[in-house]
């Protein structure tokens, strides 16, 4: 079944051309391309697509906000574009529930693979500079009253909470495994606990909540 996608941004050339690329792929279909962040939310209620790209700044409604709608009325994921000079507020759409975000200057098979990686489930947080970028936001922005507490965490076992570390260190399921001596479908499943006991949509989230909590340091081990 193909991947459905919704791309949002106001600059017509930008959704043009992502769309063509993404809707020439075999398995992936776009349902829709759209100028602003309302009729993103409206499409995305009306098309049910399994991802959304939507550019962080747009009329009517900005892309930050019309992530947290729809990350809070759907299972859809959210993969924010945005430009270097936009870099402040790529933590908060994190917090508002994306699953990553590309640059606008994507190269045409990194776009194509983002939107595979998270339709599957994933997140896009491998790559170095997205962990810095979270740690670097963390570390400069004051404690938000929606943070969640640190006896959050007492719901996870000694090996959920050891898993959640790793996983903001940026490491993969195998890389966590290797390190903490298990197989790679023990990780799995810690990881999927540490995703449900918190309420959390996927990777990017467990990452800012283990910096919220204090469990991860800002400038800690990579």
């Amino acid at each position: 079944m193909a991947v459905r996608v919704v791309v949002a941004d106001d600059q017509e050339l930008v959704r043009a051309g992502f769309g063509m690329i993404l809707g020439a792929q075999p398995d992936i279909e776009v349902v829709a391309e759209v100028g602003d962040g309302a009729a993103a939310v409206a499409a995305v209620r009306e098309h049910r697509p399994d991802v959304v790209l939507l550019d962080i700044r747009m009329p009517v409604m900005d892309g930050i906000e019309a992530a947290g709608i729809v990350c809070a009325e759907s299972d859809c994921k959210v993969l924010m574009l945005t430009t270097f000079d936009l870099d402040d507020y790529v933590y908060d759409a994190l917090r508002a529930g994306a699953s990553g975000f590309l640059l606008k200057d994507v190269r045409r098979d990194d776009l194509v693979h983002a939107v595979r990686v998270v339709a599957a489930g994933d997140s896009l947080l491998a790559p170095a500079v997205t962990r810095k970028l979270i740690t670097e936001f963390v570390s400069r922005t004051a404690p938000r009253p929606a943070a969640p507490s640190a006896e959050r965490l007492a719901v996870l076992t000694a090996r959920e909470r050891e898993t959640l570390r790793l996983i903001a260190r940026g490491l993969s399921n195998a890389e966590i495994a290797e390190t903490m001596m298990v197989s790679e479908h023990t990780v799995k499943t810690h990881v999927s606990n540490v995703l449900t006991k918190l309420g959390l949509r996927d990777r990017v989230q467990a990452v800012i909540a283990a910096y919220e909590t204090g469990l991860a340091v800002p400038g800690g081990p990579a």
